[in-house]
């Protein structure tokens, strides 16, 4: 087996120590045990079928549905949980994409099976649904799952028309699907010459090592390499995403909602104002990051920053390599403002191999956090390179995952979840506590600088770039919804615009950056990325005070990563002390770059 060290040049999975890869078994001991698993699915589904028109007749009758609904429920997503797991290891083995095949099928099926459901529930005379919920100790606790469901009653449809979206839903996840085969699979890189002269094959980890080389050069190449393989195809992508696009059209006026972008918020029950106003917010603070564009042409010596310019180390001599074993003792002390309970719960995750940590063929790009209730703990999902921001992965994963854990713990299955507005508050949130902790602890000015530089690129990159994104999405989806084309040349001249106006007159658009939108696999989840920048903005104001050491913001924040669904997400978040409906927690964090880049500005 390969070290910790020598791991990161692993090509086959077999050759990464056990200790680095997930517990899989955890989910399922084997295949054998996964296939017995789905053999349950057809008899369970088939239980449906005397349930339809009895919901309203009394109680216990509405809580025998919910509880079926909830059976299948969790047995089918622990069987998808699996196979994706086990398909992100390698996706050169078709195996486990052959189980995703067969589980599009039935995730259908179960959407038609209980599309009666909700509709029914809504036809209940709401004095009677009340008293049902009242006079029924089992029943209370989906009080506030009835209340949602209630609001958006204008939105749910017939029972046929229900079973027909749900019919329809198999094909219409096609394009997402498409761009995770196509991204994830099919797509090669070709070689290229590294900073030893010696010739290299680009892979998604080495890329990003290559973006932040002080070789200009090899930043180039890399970059021109990358971003070339995607542009042969750009046509392709465009159709791809435009069929995307037209997905969310078709099921917001099949709901009867204005336009997408109110029907892809009403289920976290926001409003459009919290979109329009982070949009907003954002473009009367751009002067700050125009002036980290022309801080970063000035001190890497050239005339204009380009796209590969944008990560480019300002202090070309600072390497900052971090071992994950080093990493994970420094999150897990950077963590102990939020207590003992947490940290013990970090220290399992990295013990009892809740982590997959390193880049192997056929992995999955990039890093993510999964979960699904009832499961034994959270799976991560890295490509540590062995560098300070793969520690700074790893302190946001856990955030996730913690999140997940803590609700699981408390909440019953109807809450056990969280919605993507909340999803990036706590994995953000770590991250403000690792930064925290190194900068009160660093003496070396080049490392402050350095975590100063990590800390205006992490709002840079989950504020301004997804508020930047969110512009880009929301633009193609107003061009679609008024008939207007969408092709590879519309969205690169959108792309382009928004580029030049967020980077400002030092940033020079080279042609292929404004087909950057080709590669974003977010925008196959409808409007998923403002997200982001939302929860950086919360967690800016939640992390100060636990900082500051005030117990009961600590408290607070505690009960907010356990509190899943039990109520609507800007509830949840101002009794955890901040207000998203106001532009100050946006504000605040643009405040926030402006006064680290001052300091960075000083210090050099």
């Amino acid at each position: 087996m390969l070290s910790a060290q020598e791991v990161k040049k692993a090509v086959e999975r077999g050759e990464v120590a056990e200790q680095y890869r997930w517990r899989t078994e955890d989910i399922y001991p084997g295949d054998q045990e996964w296939e017995s698993d789905f053999s349950k699915i057809e008899p369970l589904l088939a239980q449906f079928d005397a349930l339809p028109g009895t919901l309203g007749q009394y109680p216990q009758q509405l809580l025998k549905c919910i509880k079926l609904d909830e059976e299948a429920s969790r047995l089918i997503a622990k069987l998808s949980f699996y196979a994706s797991r086990k398909a992100d290891e390698d996706r050169r083995i078709t195996q486990y994409q052959s189980f995703q095949d067969r589980l599009s099928g039935v995730y259908s099926k179960l959407g038609q099976k209980e599309a009666f459901i909700e509709p029914e529930i809504m036809k209940i005379p709401e004095e009677r649904l009340w008293e049902f919920v009242n006079n029924t100790p089992e029943l209370k606790i989906y009080h506030h799952y009835f209340e949602n469901l209630l609001r958006s009653k204008s939105h749910v449809l017939s029972e046929p028309e229900e079973k027909l979206l749900a019919m329809a839903s198999e094909v219409t996840r096609t394009p997402g699907y498409v761009f995770g085969m196509f991204d994830n699979a099919d797509l090669k890189f070709p070689e290229i010459t590294d900073e030893t002269g010696g010739k290299v094959e680009l892979t998604k980890g080495r890329y990003q090592l290559f973006m932040r080389s002080g070789d200009r050069e090899l930043r180039q190449r890399a970059w021109e390499a990358y971003y070339q393989t995607y542009e042969n195809w750009k046509n392709t992508l465009a159709a791809n995403l435009n069929s995307e696009v037209k997905k969310n059209i078709f099921y917001s006026r099949a709901r009867k909602y204005n336009n997408s972008l109110e029907a892809a918020l009403d289920g976290d029950n926001l409003p459009i104002a919290v979109y329009d106003n982070l949009v907003t917010t954002v473009n009367n603070n751009l002067e700050p990051l125009h002036r980290y564009i022309s801080f970063r042409k000035k001190m890497l010596g050239i005339d204009k920053v380009h796209l590969y310019d944008l990560y480019a180390p300002l202090l070309a001599d600072v390497k900052w390599e971090v071992p994950y074993t080093e990493a994970a003792v420094t999150v897990e002390k950077a963590l102990e403002p939020l207590g003992k309970e947490y940290v013990q719960t970090v220290k399992k995750a990295i013990e009892q191999r809740w982590i997959d940590v390193y880049e192997n063929a056929g992995k999955v790009s990039g890093a993510y956090s999964s979960y699904f209730y009832g499961l034994a703990h959270p799976y991560i999902l890295l490509n540590y390179q062995d560098q300070a921001r793969d520690m700074y992965t790893l302190a946001h994963e856990l955030g996730h995952s913690l999140h997940s854990y803590h609700t699981n713990k408390t909440q019953p299955f109807i809450y056990g979840g969280y919605s993507y507005f909340l999803a990036e508050v706590a994995s953000t949130f770590n991250e403000a506590l690792l930064t925290d902790y190194l900068l009160k602890r660093e003496k070396e000015k080049e490392k402050r600088l350095y975590l100063l530089n990590q800390n205006l690129e992490n709002i840079l990159t989950t504020v301004y770039t997804q508020v930047m994104y969110a512009e880009f999405e929301q633009e193609i989806h107003r061009k679609a919804e008024a008939g207007e084309p969408l092709n590879a040349e519309v969205m690169n001249s959108i792309f382009g615009e928004l580029q030049k106006k967020y980077y400002g007159a030092d940033f020079e658009l080279d042609p292929m950056s404004a087909s950057r939108w080709n590669r974003i696999p977010h925008f196959y989840r409808n409007f998923y990325v403002f997200k982001y920048a939302t929860g950086l903005s919360a967690s800016t104001a939640l992390s100060q005070k636990v900082i500051a050491r005030d117990k009961k913001a600590r408290d607070a924040y505690l009960q907010f990563i356990s509190s899943g669904r039990s109520d609507y997400d800007l509830n949840l978040l101002k009794k955890a002390g901040v207000d998203m409906t106001s532009p100050e927690p946006v504000a605040a964090t643009l405040k926030l770059f402006d006064q680290l880049l001052k300091e960075m500005e000083a210090l050099m």
